[in-house]
């Protein structure tokens, strides 16, 4: 009896570690997406940038994938981030440009994701105008575009509250905090949404000056003449004539405000909204809000007084230098990339607070790490800051994703990848079946395939809509393939432009009309009017159809 107890025991005790091995294999791996704002690609160390540094956004890089032609469908913030939540155009999930109210009620992947049992969490910058509801099981939102320092942030109980800190640390903070306290029976997923580097390019304390040694040359482009394209003429985007002294660059810009300054403005603030009422504790806090809502008069009085120092430094030595014409223009750039890529070493340094956090809680082996921006940026290229143009800076964002056990470290994808399939390719790792009217297609099969033997487009579909404000850029619609780009520009400036990404890879040459490209053109706009009907862009068909 005892030897038939001991081997039925001994049998149990087999078939439960088989079963356990069988759960470890098939277990489902969480996953950090870290979405940043207005992150250029050619900001970065792993696409090449050899002065500014990021090691730990070049170590996801390293230890996985790197997509060379990861493309976004609307190069700008809030429907970038509703591309990724829905897997479609922006016309299709009817965010088409910033500070609208995004539509809740429609499919989100968010909501699927719960389908594959996971956790899921979004901490950060949203800046949809709507809040998150149920589309994420927790969050924490910074209220529009944020504050770098001293920012509010709104809790999944709705609950909005000031935190003393700089965002980028903040945020990492609550985002591990949500890690401490997740079920650690379910996988995870779990959006870090930065604000970084968003305008107005606020460094860090520790960050002011990183890069102040350092002396960047110009772009090829930076003095863009637009000879040959209205629609890059026509804008409101360039260092020289948008770029603001003060409030972009912080010469002789405030930091903080005194105790006199605050009350003052508390005054008057209370009696233009309230009169003599006597002030319940959420109308104080409504006010208090108000009396720091400026960027830079958020910093409490040890934070301005650092800050102040180091641009009043900055404003001593312009003001000396009495600049004009195209030194002061370059000077502004130079100031540009020092404030910019200052603001993004915090941001990669909170990055590699995240991986340390994954290694300590020896999460690191059953954790997809992605890191992306929400389109690309430019970095001086035609004179320009800002994105929005179908041109490559803008186009191109960054995007570095590690896949333990599945992507081989170092491997660089060449296809053309979309930010409409962010979503489905999210679904397909959490087992979840794709919703019909996601329009992205799944890029799991290229990550297993580490790149080689997968054909994803031909061409992509891009269409950009904000007009006239904030920076004047003409809507337009078009396509990139390997070769060649397609693109139509419609209010504002009407036009067509034709680049061969090959011989003109800055995009300077517009061939359009030329006789010699003539079926290359016919070819490219019948591809163009095939991605119109398939993505049912409506508008744009009425546009395409209308005679040039």
């Amino acid at each position: 009896m005892k030897r038939y107890v001991s081997f039925l025991f001994s049998a149990l005790s087999l078939l439960s570690f088989g079963v356990m091995q069988i759960y470890a294999q098939e277990k489902k791996p969480n996953i950090i997406f870290i979405f940043s704002d207005d992150h250029a690609y050619q900001a970065i160390g792993a696409y090449g940038n050899r002065l500014v540094k990021t090691p730990n956004i070049d170590r996801i890089a390293k230890e996985g994938g790197l997509f060379e032609n990861f493309l976004v469908t609307n190069s700008i913030c809030g429907p970038s981030r509703a591309n990724l939540l829905t897997g479609k155009y922006s016309h299709k999930n009817g965010y088409l440009a910033n500070e609208g109210k995004f539509d809740m009620d429609q499919t989100l992947f968010s909501r699927l994701m719960k389908q594959g049992d996971y956790q899921t969490a979004w901490i950060g910058k949203w800046h949809l105008g709507s809040l998150p509801g149920d589309a994420f099981d927790d969050w924490k939102i910074l209220p529009g575009q944020g504050y770098y320092y001293n920012p509010d942030f709104i809790d999944a109980k709705n609950d909005t509250a000031r935190y003393e800190g700089y965002v980028t640390d903040l945020i990492t903070e609550f985002a591990t905090d949500w890690m401490d306290k997740r079920d650690k029976d379910k996988p995870f997923f779990l959006v870090v949404g930065e604000k970084a580097t968003h305008r107005e390019w606020l460094p860090a304390i520790e960050d002011l000056g990183v890069y102040d040694d350092v002396e960047f040359p110009l772009p090829e482009t930076f003095y863009d003449s637009y000879e040959g394209r209205k629609a890059a003429a026509d804008q409101d985007m360039t260092i020289e004539k948008s770029m603001r002294i003060s409030d972009d660059l912080k010469v002789h810009a405030k930091f903080g405000l005194s105790d006199e300054q605050a009350a003052a403005k508390r005054k008057r603030i209370t009696q233009r909204r309230y009169g003599n009422k006597v002030l319940n504790d959420r109308e104080k806090q409504v006010v208090e809000r108000l009396v720091y809502q400026g960027m830079y008069e958020r910093l409490n009085k040890e934070q301005a007084a650092k800050v102040q120092a180091y641009y009043d430094e900055i404003a001593k030595d312009f003001d000396a230098k009495k600049l004009t014409g195209n030194a002061l223009t370059e000077w502004k750039y130079q100031r540009y990339l020092k404030d910019y890529l200052a603001t993004a070493h915090s941001l990669d340094r909170n990055i590699g607070k995240l991986l340390a956090y994954l290694d300590q809680h020896g999460l690191a082996e059953n954790t997809i790490v992605i890191y992306g921006s929400d389109q690309g940026f430019y970095l001086g290229e035609h004179g320009w800051f800002d994105k929005r143009f179908i041109y490559q800076e803008s186009l191109k964002t960054p995007f570095v994703i590690r896949y333990p056990k599945v992507i081989k470290p170092g491997t660089k994808f060449k296809q053309h990848v979309l930010n409409i399939d962010w979503a489905p390719t999210l679904l397909e790792i959490a087992g979840v079946s794709v919703s019909s009217d996601i329009q992205g297609t799944s890029f799991l099969g290229l990550l297993k395939a580490n790149g080689k033997n997968v054909v994803t487009r031909e061409a992509s579909y891009y269409h950009y809509y904000e007009f006239p404000q904030p920076h004047h850029v003409s809507p337009h619609f078009g396509i990139t393939t390997e070769r060649y780009k397609l693109v139509r520009f419609y209010k504002g400036q009407e036009a067509w432009e034709l680049y061969d990404l090959k011989k003109d890879p800055k995009e300077l040459d517009n061939l359009y009309g030329q006789k010699k490209y003539e079926k290359t053109i016919q070819g490219l706009k019948n591809t163009l009017k095939d991605l119109i009907i398939q993505y049912d862009d409506q508008d744009a068909a009425k546009i395409l159809n209308q005679a040039d």
